[in-house]
């Protein structure tokens, strides 16, 4: 009996045009009747949004770090990276699925106790503003629904999702091959080819419905990287042995400078004028926690009160690993302690707006998938020779100077709502 849900997240930073979707093989896909709802800018949702990104992290980091202490390998660097905006955005459809305590999780979780009409129109406020930036920023948010024969899933979510999160809708055997090329295809084409392959083998016949989201993010610096500047410098890891890397490098700029919270940082604008990249690096005394303590020592939303109270300061000098980074993997033990018990527990979770099936559905399994490439043109799927515009003023006898070259933080931010798009540990 077709009974659980599957969220596959698959969200990445590159380079080119977007390639446009083409039809399902195996899957056929759907219409039906749009429910639409009202963009809206939420505070509330906002807030809860930049406080689920930075627990989002933590969670994944701590798995990640518990992974590599029990494998065969000491010392290994690794690194997370996780989309907060991508995962709230399925996890937001699948709220429109849920009712009574589930629900009031999600929206708890998601929205600071905003109710559904509101999330969702905070959604679609977030999607149309980061599609319709202005400079070079090219931003494509995809949604769909996979939908099983069998899920016996209501007409009024499917419409939901179209109107609201303007999904597209397939319908096709879950269990079978063929899902495996549909959705591995669709996926592709929604991140420019960067995540061709999110899954490997069909899913249990029991899986009645897939919610994905695909996220899409070519970005340029305001003030980009001299390349005759770059050079290769030590890295040094956590316990384990130095490595050389390639540096990207300002001297004598201006720069927006972070500190506090035991740490300093760094917050590099694109020319769009509302995302930039954020690097923060915690202080190193005898004393200092590393990374990962520090990290689960902010609560809340202190990372975005760190972003905003950020100053315009002198940087005599600044420079951050030129670097690519990746992550998979599942979430479905990560978002319960946020927040989301009951939506994973058979028997506990009401999805009684989602489907007819008379035992009920859950949620059993969300996969997530990263990547990001930062050079000196902006964080771009390949790098570029581009020569910044030389500083007019004179050489400085004071300032900062920062050099990224432990294991340090890093996210691309809204500077207006202060919610990340994308958070990942450097390592």
């Amino acid at each position: 009996m077709k009974r659980t849900l599957s969220l596959l997240l698959a969200a990445a930073l590159g380079l080119g045009l977007l390639s446009g979707c083409a039809p399902a093989s195996a899957a056929k896909e759907l219409t039906a009747p749009k429910l639409s709802t009202t963009p809206a800018n939420s505070e509330e949702v906002n807030k809860a949004l930049s406080v689920f990104g930075l627990e989002l992290l933590k969670k994944s980091r701590d798995a990640n770090a518990e992974t590599a202490m029990t494998s065969d390998m000491d010392h290994v660097p690794f690194s997370t990276l996780v989309s907060p905006l991508s995962v709230a955005l399925a996890l937001s459809m699948t709220a429109n699925g849920a009712d009574g305590e589930t629900l009031a999780q999600f929206q708890e979780v998601l929205g600071g106790g905003a109710d559904l009409i509101e999330l969702n129109g905070a959604c679609v406020q977030l999607m149309q503003d980061y599609q319709s930036l202005g400079g070079s920023t090219k931003c494509s948010i995809a949604n769909s629904l996979w939908v099983d024969p069998d899920g016996q899933i209501k007409d009024d979510l499917i419409g939901k999702c179209r109107g609201v999160f303007d999904a597209q809708v397939f319908q096709g055997e879950l269990s079978a091959p063929g899902i495996v090329g549909d959705l591995n295809g669709w996926v592709s084409d929604h991140t420019n080819k960067m995540i061709p392959n999110i899954i490997d083998q069909p899913f249990d016949e029991n899986t009645a419905l897939l919610l994905v989201n695909a996220l899409y993010l070519k970005n340029k610096w305001l003030s980009e990287f001299d390349p005759l500047s770059t050079r290769e410098m030590d890295f040094h890891h956590a316990g384990g042995p130095d490595s050389q890397v390639e540096y990207l490098r300002k001297f004598d700029t201006q720069l927006s400078y972070l500190n506090g919270k035991g740490a300093q940082g760094v917050v590099l604008p694109y020319d769009d004028g509302r995302l930039a990249f954020v690097a923060i690096l915690p202080d190193l005394y005898p004393d200092s926690p590393d990374l990962g303590q520090w990290l689960n020592n902010l609560e809340g939303n202190s990372l975005s009160q760190l972003i905003i109270n950020r100053e315009d300061a002198l940087f005599l000098s600044f420079a951050m690993p030129k670097f690519s980074a990746e992550w998979k993997g599942n979430l479905e033990d990560i978002l319960p302690p946020l927040g989301l018990e009951d939506a994973f527990v058979p028997g506990a979770a009401d999805f009684s707006n989602m489907g007819d099936n008379p035992e009920g559905y859950f949620i059993n399994q969300v996969i997530h998938a990263t990547k990001i490439e930062v050079n000196e043109q902006g964080t771009e799927a390949a790098a570029a020779t581009v020569v910044a515009p030389a500083s007019g003023a004179a050489a400085p006898q004071e300032g900062i100077t920062l050099i990224l070259d432990r294991p340090f933080l890093y996210g691309i931010v809204d500077l207006h709502t202060g919610v990340p798009l994308f958070l990942g540990t450097y390592e």
